[in-house]
């Protein structure tokens, strides 16, 4: 019987690795067929069919991932085709001489420097000993520890891997059962709050650095996202989100039943008394990163760019031995680096070629029928943008790359600020339905193992946060228009 079921997963194993080898086939057929039969002439021209093809070859790579190609060889791919269709080197390149490419390469090292010296573990338990151990203080616990990381570093995956194994101690300690309710709600509250809080301000995420380097590939659209311009649009829309998650999730999830009374508010003060006195390098890297932070706040005054504060920063922590030469490979993701700056290639590519003109020839009269009622565009637009997810599951980078180059005729067109733009890709980008749309969220299963939750639990998750996605739009969409992003 042991044998016969794991055939049968093998079987399944295969059957899925092919349907992926497939699908990605079949979408590189497309690209193909679009770049040497041109089905868009004359309205695009033989070097944007070509670019076109590109982009499409590596869309399919990209979500289905045959025979687990990684995203940076896809991306390589991708900008091998745009060379070789002529385009030039300086758009093709473009991504990794942006600043945006020099805010998140230091700025990952910020999260790797809280993993190192044991600051976020630290930081964490110093926040979650002042809370009672009950569904609800865990919750409020999650929100604060959240927030504070989300302050030191863009990386969402540095914030769940800290939290996460800290979550599922909680709820070994509480003695709640390997797939209850109460599990699932404290370990995907906690995820959740690695995840959103930092969407409110430019450097909380990683799709800060990711839509600076796309909107100032677009012409029209440099210099517009500053870190006070962004908490003008996303600040309010994170805020709302996250209390109506929290709220909800609670409600929705919580157990009948109180919490054991096995887990005492002494349990969590041992934990952090464990932890020791702080060290020299814990002290310098909560210095250098709060510093970071206000820099980021005050640009506006000091006129210090973004990118300079992230170097002089990373600079900082080599100097005092956080980071050695030794980290530079294996300390921070570069496979996601070097995948994020070829998808900020993009937005030069499709400029150079043609092909974001064309695209705008195409969407922006698709719009008509919505983009004249705020309510009804935003809506409209962040509805879709979640359905879409199903499919692009790559953060949307480049569902992003293709959108934005277009967004300055949408604004000439409909008088719709393209800062809103920001808002409106948050609130999918961050959709989790099921594990794979979300990396973050395969992140978190993997470290909880089989001590984790159930797919149906994430599911109902995920549509609380649908659901409190949408409710916030009732809130953000008149402060929105009180601002003059919709004219």
């Amino acid at each position: 019987m042991q044998r016969q079921g794991t055939i049968t997963e093998r079987t399944m194993t295969l059957s899925g690795k092919t349907i992926r080898v497939i699908a990605a086939v079949l979408i590189a057929a497309l690209g193909v067929y679009i770049g040497f039969l041109m089905p868009f002439a004359p309205d695009l021209g033989s070097i944007g069919h070509k670019a076109l093809m590109g982009l499409v070859v590596a869309l399919g790579l990209w979500i289905f991932r045959p025979l687990d190609i990684p995203f940076s060889v896809t991306a390589g791919l991708m900008l091998a085709i745009f060379l070789a269709s002529g385009i030039p080197s300086a758009n093709v390149f473009s991504g990794y001489t942006s600043p945006a490419i020099w805010i998140l390469i230091p700025a990952l090292f910020f999260g790797f420097a809280l993993a190192q010296t044991g600051l976020g573990r630290r930081l964490a338990f110093l926040i979650i000993r002042m809370f009672e151990p009950s569904y609800l203080g865990l919750t409020l616990a999650w929100v604060i520890i959240g927030i504070v990381l989300s302050a030191l570093t863009p990386s969402i995956t540095v914030r769940t891997a800290i939290m996460t194994p800290i979550a599922v101690t909680c709820c070994d300690l509480a003695k709640l059962p390997n797939g209850s309710k109460g599990r699932a709600l404290i370990l995907l509250t906690a995820i959740s709050m690695a995840i959103l809080p930092g969407a409110g301000w430019m450097t909380g995420t990683l799709t800060g650095p990711t839509l600076i380097g796309f909107y100032n590939a677009t012409e029209g659209l440099q210099g517009i996202i500053t870190f006070s311009s962004w908490a003008q649009v996303a600040l309010l829309e994170a805020a709302v989100t996250t209390v109506l998650l929290v709220v909800g999730g609670y409600f929705v999830m919580k157990p009948s039943e109180p919490m054991s009374q096995s887990i005492t508010k002494q349990v969590f003060v041992d934990e952090y008394r464990k932890l020791g006195a702080w060290s020299r390098a814990e002290k310098w890297t909560a210095g250098i990163l709060v510093g970071a932070f206000l820099m980021f706040v005050t640009a506006p005054l000091h006129k210090i760019p973004d990118a300079a504060t992230c170097l002089l920063a990373f600079f900082l922590l080599t100097s005092i031995g956080v980071i050695s030469a030794q980290d530079i490979g294996p300390g921070i993701n570069w496979d996601i680096v070097i995948f994020i700056g070829a998808g900020l290639s993009i937005g030069s590519v499709v400029a150079f070629t043609g092909t974001s003109k064309w695209l705008a020839s195409l969407v922006v009269p698709a719009l008509a029928p919505i983009a004249h009622n705020p309510w009804m565009f935003c809506f409209a637009v962040v509805i879709f943008l979640f359905a879409w997810r199903f499919v692009d599951i790559v953060i949307m980078i480049p569902t992003e790359a293709i959108l934005i180059p277009i967004l300055p005729a949408i604004a000439a067109a409909y008088h719709i600020d393209p800062l809103v733009w920001i808002g409106l890709f948050i609130l999918p980008i961050n959709a989790m339905f099921m594990n794979y749309q979300n990396s973050f969220v395969l992140v978190g299963e993997s470290l909880a193992k089989e001590r984790g939750w159930r797919p149906n639990q994430l599911l109902v998750y995920g549509s609380i946060y649908f659901v409190a996605s949408l409710l916030t739009l009732l809130v953000v969409i008149p402060y929105w228009i009180g601002q003059g992003f919709f004219r």
